[in-house]
């Protein structure tokens, strides 16, 4: 289980939004990089990287920010938002992105993830953002016919790395995962799920470390860190006490 903490970029700056909506956004923190060493000395492993700008742009908004994060970090990131070409994925990945989220073209143009997570062995993953369980789509502003499973499953034996489940009516409301979807799309398909939308308390990191849940590889947490909700050090602590724990014979 992997806790990855969100850094969503508008117009450069770290910010979080409701529900995906870009009128209700609070800024967090005017430096990005300041913002993802102080994840890195929280201990943690990976970081979540949102160009949201890019994702209703359909191309990367937020590129100085994004160069400025990898600079300033050792651990790996995550990024997502307007990444719809093979010339945006070769360019990320080449310039130290450790794996690519691609949403909007997953729906568009199947083929450039079943291709591109075939060049890239590990690297390429699929976010999946689902409102009222159909998948939205262009930066969350419009909704498909298709739903979460059915686009879940169209990557089956693609290779691809993971997706990132998102339940957008959760999305920086803090009301917690529906973990009950997530674990039945982890039950559906053999790819890794990461839940994301929802996580508000210590209490839901510990559901997700229940054994009903041991199918899920990690969850993105965003808002409740930023406002103290949850502590980054005790949940760390409760993740790592699960992962190293020993096994005790009877």
């Amino acid at each position: 289980m992997i806790l990855f903490p969100a850094i969503d970029l508008k117009d450069g700056l770290v910010v979080r939004l409701q529900q995906g909506d870009m009128a209700r956004v609070t800024v967090f923190n005017r430096d990005a990089a300041a913002q993802a060493k102080a994840f890195e000395r929280r201990g943690f492993e990976y970081l979540h990287v949102v160009d949201l700008d890019g994702a209703f742009a359909g191309k990367a908004m937020n590129a100085a920010a994004v160069a400025r994060i990898l600079a300033a970090v050792k651990i790996p990131l995550q990024l997502g938002g307007g990444i719809r070409d093979r010339a945006a994925i070769e360019g990320w990945l080449g310039r130290g992105v450790a794996r690519i989220i691609i949403g909007t073209a997953a729906v568009r143009d199947p083929a450039l993830v079943k291709e591109a997570a075939k060049d890239f062995p590990g690297r390429v993953a699929v976010g999946l953002d689902a409102r009222d369980g159909k998948v939205a789509v262009e930066g969350w502003a419009e909704t498909a016919a298709l739903s979460a499973l059915d686009l879940a499953k169209r990557f089956e034996d693609a290779g691809v790395a993971a997706i990132i489940y998102t339940d957008i009516a959760r999305d920086g409301m803090l009301k917690g995962l529906d973990l009950d979807a997530t674990i039945a799309l982890a039950d559906a398909v053999s790819i890794p799920i990461i839940a994301s939308g929802g996580v508000a308390s210590i209490a839901d990191v510990r559901a997700l470390l229940a054994p009903q849940a041991r199918k899920l590889a990690g969850a993105i947490v965003g808002r409740a860190l930023y406002d103290g909700r949850l502590d980054a050090a005790e949940a760390l602590k409760a993740i790592r006490s699960v992962r190293y724990r020993p096994i005790v014979s009877s």
